[in-house]
Protein backbone atom coordinates (compact mmCIF):
# COMPACT_ATOMS: atom_id res chain seq x y z
CA UNK A 1 0.00 0.00 0.00
CA UNK A 2 1.09 3.56 -0.63
CA UNK A 3 0.05 7.13 -1.38
CA UNK A 4 0.97 8.21 -4.93
CA UNK A 5 1.28 11.91 -5.77
CA UNK A 6 1.33 13.04 -9.40
CA UNK A 7 3.83 15.90 -9.48
CA UNK A 8 3.26 17.92 -12.60
CA UNK A 9 6.28 19.75 -13.99
CA UNK A 10 6.41 22.84 -16.16
CA UNK A 11 9.29 22.69 -18.64
CA UNK A 12 11.13 20.39 -16.24
CA UNK A 13 10.53 22.54 -13.15
CA UNK A 14 8.24 22.12 -10.15
CA UNK A 15 6.26 24.93 -8.55
CA UNK A 16 4.91 25.77 -5.10
CA UNK A 17 1.72 23.81 -5.80
CA UNK A 18 3.87 20.67 -6.05
CA UNK A 19 5.33 21.21 -2.58
CA UNK A 20 1.81 21.74 -1.18
CA UNK A 21 0.64 18.50 -2.75
CA UNK A 22 3.61 16.45 -1.51
CA UNK A 23 3.18 17.92 2.00
CA UNK A 24 -0.51 17.00 1.95
CA UNK A 25 0.21 13.50 0.64
CA UNK A 26 2.86 12.97 3.31
CA UNK A 27 0.39 13.89 6.06
CA UNK A 28 -2.15 11.36 4.75
CA UNK A 29 0.53 8.67 4.36
CA UNK A 30 1.61 9.13 7.99
CA UNK A 31 -1.98 8.65 9.18
CA UNK A 32 -2.35 5.52 7.06
CA UNK A 33 1.08 4.19 8.03
CA UNK A 34 2.21 3.81 4.41
CA UNK A 35 4.95 5.38 2.26
CA UNK A 36 4.34 8.32 -0.06
CA UNK A 37 5.71 8.12 -3.60
CA UNK A 38 5.90 10.78 -6.29
CA UNK A 39 5.35 10.31 -10.00
CA UNK A 40 6.35 12.74 -12.70
CA UNK A 41 6.22 12.47 -16.47
CA UNK A 42 8.51 14.07 -19.04
CA UNK A 43 11.98 15.54 -19.14
CA UNK A 44 13.01 16.50 -15.58
CA UNK A 45 16.58 16.76 -14.28
CA UNK A 46 17.65 14.72 -11.25
CA UNK A 47 18.30 17.83 -9.15
CA UNK A 48 14.63 18.76 -9.52
CA UNK A 49 13.51 15.23 -8.72
CA UNK A 50 15.64 15.24 -5.57
CA UNK A 51 13.76 18.36 -4.41
CA UNK A 52 10.69 16.18 -3.91
CA UNK A 53 12.47 14.47 -1.02
CA UNK A 54 12.53 17.74 0.93
CA UNK A 55 8.78 17.46 1.44
CA UNK A 56 8.54 13.80 2.35
CA UNK A 57 8.50 11.80 -0.89
CA UNK A 58 10.44 8.56 -0.34
CA UNK A 59 10.74 7.62 -3.99
CA UNK A 60 10.00 9.23 -7.33
CA UNK A 61 8.95 7.29 -10.39
CA UNK A 62 10.09 9.14 -13.49
CA UNK A 63 8.25 8.20 -16.67
CA UNK A 64 10.02 9.53 -19.73
CA UNK A 65 10.32 8.90 -23.43
CA UNK A 66 9.33 10.42 -26.75
CA UNK A 67 5.69 9.30 -26.44
CA UNK A 68 5.18 11.26 -23.22
CA UNK A 69 7.15 14.34 -24.25
CA UNK A 70 3.86 16.22 -24.77
CA UNK A 71 0.79 16.14 -22.57
CA UNK A 72 -1.88 13.81 -23.91
CA UNK A 73 -4.56 12.91 -21.36
CA UNK A 74 -5.00 9.33 -22.62
CA UNK A 75 -1.30 8.42 -22.55
CA UNK A 76 -0.66 10.17 -19.23
CA UNK A 77 -3.63 8.41 -17.65
CA UNK A 78 -2.25 5.08 -18.85
CA UNK A 79 1.19 5.85 -17.38
CA UNK A 80 -0.20 6.92 -14.00
CA UNK A 81 -2.49 3.88 -13.89
CA UNK A 82 0.39 1.49 -14.52
CA UNK A 83 2.56 3.03 -11.80
CA UNK A 84 -0.37 3.18 -9.34
CA UNK A 85 -0.95 -0.54 -9.82
CA UNK A 86 2.76 -1.28 -9.49
CA UNK A 87 3.09 0.49 -6.12
CA UNK A 88 -0.30 -0.60 -4.77
CA UNK A 89 -1.50 2.98 -4.40
CA UNK A 90 -4.62 3.31 -2.25
CA UNK A 91 -4.68 7.11 -2.52
CA UNK A 92 -3.69 8.95 -5.72
CA UNK A 93 -3.40 12.73 -5.66
CA UNK A 94 -3.41 15.57 -8.18
CA UNK A 95 -3.36 19.36 -8.12
CA UNK A 96 -6.83 20.79 -8.71
CA UNK A 97 -5.82 22.52 -11.94
CA UNK A 98 -6.53 21.93 -15.62
CA UNK A 99 -4.26 18.89 -15.71
CA UNK A 100 -5.65 17.36 -12.53
CA UNK A 101 -9.25 17.91 -13.62
CA UNK A 102 -8.44 16.17 -16.89
CA UNK A 103 -6.59 13.17 -15.44
CA UNK A 104 -8.39 12.38 -12.17
CA UNK A 105 -11.75 11.23 -13.63
CA UNK A 106 -10.05 9.21 -16.37
CA UNK A 107 -7.87 7.47 -13.79
CA UNK A 108 -10.91 6.82 -11.58
CA UNK A 109 -12.50 4.83 -14.40
CA UNK A 110 -9.33 2.79 -14.96
CA UNK A 111 -8.83 2.00 -11.26
CA UNK A 112 -12.53 1.67 -10.35
CA UNK A 113 -11.90 4.40 -7.80
CA UNK A 114 -13.96 7.03 -6.05
CA UNK A 115 -12.78 10.59 -6.61
CA UNK A 116 -13.24 13.93 -4.85
CA UNK A 117 -12.11 17.14 -6.52
CA UNK A 118 -11.30 20.48 -4.94
CA UNK A 119 -10.23 19.07 -1.56
CA UNK A 120 -9.40 21.78 0.99
CA UNK A 121 -8.35 19.91 4.15
CA UNK A 122 -6.97 16.64 5.44
CA UNK A 123 -9.48 13.81 5.84
CA UNK A 124 -11.58 14.15 8.98
CA UNK A 125 -11.84 10.35 9.12
CA UNK A 126 -9.98 7.46 7.53
CA UNK A 127 -12.40 4.63 8.44
CA UNK A 128 -14.60 5.57 6.64
CA UNK A 129 -12.57 7.90 4.43
CA UNK A 130 -14.16 11.35 4.68
CA UNK A 131 -12.72 14.53 3.19
CA UNK A 132 -13.90 18.13 2.80
CA UNK A 133 -14.26 19.82 -0.59
CA UNK A 134 -15.36 23.22 -1.84
CA UNK A 135 -18.75 23.49 -3.60
CA UNK A 136 -20.95 26.20 -5.13
CA UNK A 137 -17.94 28.19 -6.34
CA UNK A 138 -16.44 28.36 -2.88
CA UNK A 139 -19.62 29.48 -1.10
CA UNK A 140 -19.93 26.24 0.87
CA UNK A 141 -18.12 23.06 1.86
CA UNK A 142 -19.28 19.47 1.94
CA UNK A 143 -17.90 16.36 3.60
CA UNK A 144 -17.53 13.53 1.06
CA UNK A 145 -17.16 9.84 1.92
CA UNK A 146 -15.24 7.53 -0.43
CA UNK A 147 -16.01 3.84 -0.03
CA UNK A 148 -13.91 2.43 -2.88
CA UNK A 149 -10.61 0.67 -2.18
CA UNK A 150 -8.68 3.26 -4.21
CA UNK A 151 -9.29 6.96 -3.56
CA UNK A 152 -8.41 9.80 -5.94
CA UNK A 153 -8.15 13.38 -4.66
CA UNK A 154 -7.33 16.74 -6.23
CA UNK A 155 -6.08 19.44 -3.86
CA UNK A 156 -7.26 23.04 -4.19
CA UNK A 157 -4.32 25.48 -4.58
CA UNK A 158 -3.28 27.47 -1.49
CA UNK A 159 -5.38 25.26 0.79
CA UNK A 160 -2.57 23.38 2.56
CA UNK A 161 0.67 24.69 3.98
CA UNK A 162 4.03 23.63 2.60
CA UNK A 163 5.84 21.53 5.19
CA UNK A 164 9.46 20.49 4.75
CA UNK A 165 10.15 16.94 5.86
CA UNK A 166 13.47 16.07 4.21
CA UNK A 167 14.28 12.40 3.76
CA UNK A 168 16.55 10.46 1.38
CA UNK A 169 14.83 9.87 -1.93
CA UNK A 170 15.45 7.31 -4.64
CA UNK A 171 14.68 7.76 -8.33
CA UNK A 172 13.42 5.03 -10.62
CA UNK A 173 13.26 5.74 -14.35
CA UNK A 174 10.40 4.03 -16.18
CA UNK A 175 10.09 3.65 -19.93
CA UNK A 176 6.52 2.49 -20.55
CA UNK A 177 5.23 1.04 -23.77
CA UNK A 178 2.60 3.58 -24.83
CA UNK A 179 0.27 2.22 -27.51
CA UNK A 180 -0.13 4.39 -30.60
CA UNK A 181 -3.91 4.33 -30.17
CA UNK A 182 -3.46 6.48 -27.06
CA UNK A 183 -1.78 9.17 -29.16
CA UNK A 184 -4.51 9.93 -31.65
CA UNK A 185 -4.72 13.57 -30.55
CA UNK A 186 -1.30 15.14 -29.96
CA UNK A 187 -0.65 18.90 -29.55
CA UNK A 188 1.35 20.33 -32.44
CA UNK A 189 1.96 23.78 -30.94
CA UNK A 190 1.79 25.20 -27.43
CA UNK A 191 1.69 28.97 -26.97
CA UNK A 192 2.86 30.15 -23.56
CA UNK A 193 2.47 33.52 -21.93
CA UNK A 194 5.82 34.53 -20.50
CA UNK A 195 6.66 36.89 -17.67
CA UNK A 196 3.37 36.58 -15.76
CA UNK A 197 2.50 34.85 -12.52
CA UNK A 198 -0.08 32.13 -13.32
CA UNK A 199 -3.36 33.22 -11.79
CA UNK A 200 -4.30 29.71 -10.68
CA UNK A 201 -1.12 29.60 -8.56
CA UNK A 202 -0.83 33.20 -7.40
CA UNK A 203 -0.94 33.87 -3.66
CA UNK A 204 -1.87 37.52 -4.29
CA UNK A 205 -3.97 38.78 -7.20
CA UNK A 206 -4.61 42.39 -8.20
CA UNK A 207 -7.74 42.57 -10.36
CA UNK A 208 -9.51 45.51 -11.94
CA UNK A 209 -12.73 46.18 -13.82
CA UNK A 210 -14.55 48.75 -15.91
CA UNK A 211 -14.10 51.29 -13.13
CA UNK A 212 -10.65 51.87 -14.63
CA UNK A 213 -12.50 53.56 -17.56
CA UNK A 214 -9.92 52.74 -20.25
CA UNK A 215 -7.00 50.43 -21.03
CA UNK A 216 -4.62 53.40 -20.83
CA UNK A 217 -5.26 53.64 -17.08
CA UNK A 218 -3.87 50.20 -16.28
CA UNK A 219 -0.37 51.41 -15.42
CA UNK A 220 -1.03 51.82 -11.71
CA UNK A 221 -2.73 48.39 -11.55
CA UNK A 222 0.35 46.81 -13.13
CA UNK A 223 2.62 48.72 -10.74
CA UNK A 224 0.67 47.57 -7.67
CA UNK A 225 0.78 43.96 -8.87
CA UNK A 226 4.50 44.26 -9.54
CA UNK A 227 5.50 45.56 -6.12
CA UNK A 228 3.28 42.97 -4.40
CA UNK A 229 4.61 40.11 -6.54
CA UNK A 230 1.01 39.47 -7.51
CA UNK A 231 -0.84 38.01 -10.44
CA UNK A 232 -2.67 40.48 -12.67
CA UNK A 233 -6.36 39.86 -13.45
CA UNK A 234 -9.48 41.54 -14.76
CA UNK A 235 -13.25 41.15 -14.96
CA UNK A 236 -14.98 39.78 -18.05
CA UNK A 237 -16.25 43.13 -19.40
CA UNK A 238 -12.64 44.35 -19.44
CA UNK A 239 -11.42 41.40 -21.51
CA UNK A 240 -14.50 41.62 -23.75
CA UNK A 241 -13.69 45.27 -24.45
CA UNK A 242 -10.16 44.26 -25.40
CA UNK A 243 -8.55 46.32 -22.65
CA UNK A 244 -6.82 43.21 -21.31
CA UNK A 245 -6.21 39.71 -22.65
CA UNK A 246 -8.67 36.89 -21.99
CA UNK A 247 -5.86 35.04 -20.16
CA UNK A 248 -6.38 37.56 -17.31
CA UNK A 249 -10.15 37.12 -17.08
CA UNK A 250 -11.24 35.60 -13.76
CA UNK A 251 -14.75 34.57 -12.85
CA UNK A 252 -17.27 31.82 -13.51
CA UNK A 253 -16.64 32.01 -17.27
CA UNK A 254 -12.91 32.63 -16.89
CA UNK A 255 -10.30 31.31 -14.49
CA UNK A 256 -11.29 30.16 -11.02
CA UNK A 257 -8.72 31.44 -8.55
CA UNK A 258 -7.91 30.73 -4.90
CA UNK A 259 -5.35 33.30 -3.71
CA UNK A 260 -4.60 34.24 -0.13
CA UNK A 261 -5.30 37.89 -1.00
CA UNK A 262 -7.51 39.28 -3.81
CA UNK A 263 -7.80 42.98 -4.67
CA UNK A 264 -10.92 43.96 -6.63
CA UNK A 265 -10.44 47.47 -7.97
CA UNK A 266 -13.32 49.10 -9.81
CA UNK A 267 -15.21 45.80 -10.02
CA UNK A 268 -18.89 45.99 -9.14
CA UNK A 269 -19.10 42.32 -8.10
CA UNK A 270 -21.48 40.58 -10.48
CA UNK A 271 -22.38 37.10 -9.28
CA UNK A 272 -20.48 35.52 -12.19
CA UNK A 273 -17.29 37.26 -11.12
CA UNK A 274 -17.73 36.46 -7.44
CA UNK A 275 -18.27 32.78 -8.29
CA UNK A 276 -14.72 32.62 -9.62
CA UNK A 277 -12.99 34.39 -6.72
CA UNK A 278 -15.07 33.42 -3.65
CA UNK A 279 -12.45 30.91 -2.53
CA UNK A 280 -9.96 33.73 -1.86
CA UNK A 281 -8.97 33.78 1.79
CA UNK A 282 -9.09 37.58 2.02
CA UNK A 283 -10.81 39.92 -0.47
CA UNK A 284 -10.32 43.70 -0.58
CA UNK A 285 -12.74 45.81 -2.64
CA UNK A 286 -12.03 49.37 -3.82
CA UNK A 287 -15.00 51.09 -5.43
CA UNK A 288 -16.61 54.54 -5.45
CA UNK A 289 -20.10 53.00 -5.36
CA UNK A 290 -21.01 52.28 -1.75
CA UNK A 291 -23.73 49.88 -2.93
CA UNK A 292 -21.42 47.80 -5.15
CA UNK A 293 -22.28 44.09 -4.55
CA UNK A 294 -18.61 43.27 -4.00
CA UNK A 295 -18.68 45.01 -0.62
CA UNK A 296 -21.07 42.34 0.68
CA UNK A 297 -18.55 39.60 -0.15
CA UNK A 298 -15.32 41.46 0.66
CA UNK A 299 -13.51 41.12 3.97
CA UNK A 300 -12.31 44.73 3.68
CA UNK A 301 -13.77 47.55 1.62
CA UNK A 302 -12.63 51.05 0.68
CA UNK A 303 -15.24 53.43 -0.70
CA UNK A 304 -13.54 55.99 -2.90
CA UNK A 305 -11.95 56.84 -6.22
CA UNK A 306 -9.48 54.15 -7.32
CA UNK A 307 -7.41 56.82 -9.10
CA UNK A 308 -6.74 58.42 -5.71
CA UNK A 309 -6.59 55.31 -3.53
CA UNK A 310 -4.38 53.00 -5.61
CA UNK A 311 -1.43 55.47 -5.90
CA UNK A 312 -1.56 55.96 -2.11
CA UNK A 313 -1.65 52.19 -1.64
CA UNK A 314 1.40 51.83 -3.91
CA UNK A 315 3.32 54.41 -1.89
CA UNK A 316 2.33 52.75 1.39
CA UNK A 317 3.56 49.36 0.16
CA UNK A 318 6.83 50.90 -1.03
CA UNK A 319 7.39 52.58 2.35
CA UNK A 320 6.59 49.35 4.17
CA UNK A 321 9.07 47.37 2.05
CA UNK A 322 11.75 50.02 2.46
CA UNK A 323 11.41 49.80 6.23
CA UNK A 324 11.98 46.03 6.29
Amino acid sequence: MSVLVYTENWDGKFKKATWELISYGKAIAEQLGVPVFALTIGDVADDQLNELGKYGAEKVYHVKGEKVSKFVAASYTHAISEVAKQVGAKVVMFDHNFTGRSLAPRLAVRLDAGTVSGVVALPSSYEPFVVKRSVYSGKAFVEMQIDSEVKILSLMPNSYKVSENPIPISIEAIDLDIADELLKAVPVRVEKIEGKIPLTEAEIIVSAGRGMKASDNWGMIEELASILGAGLACSRPVSDEGWRGHDEHVGQTGKLVHPNLYFAIGISGAIQHLAGVNSSKVMVAINNDVEAPFFEAAHYGIVGDAFEIVPKLIEAVKEFKAAQ
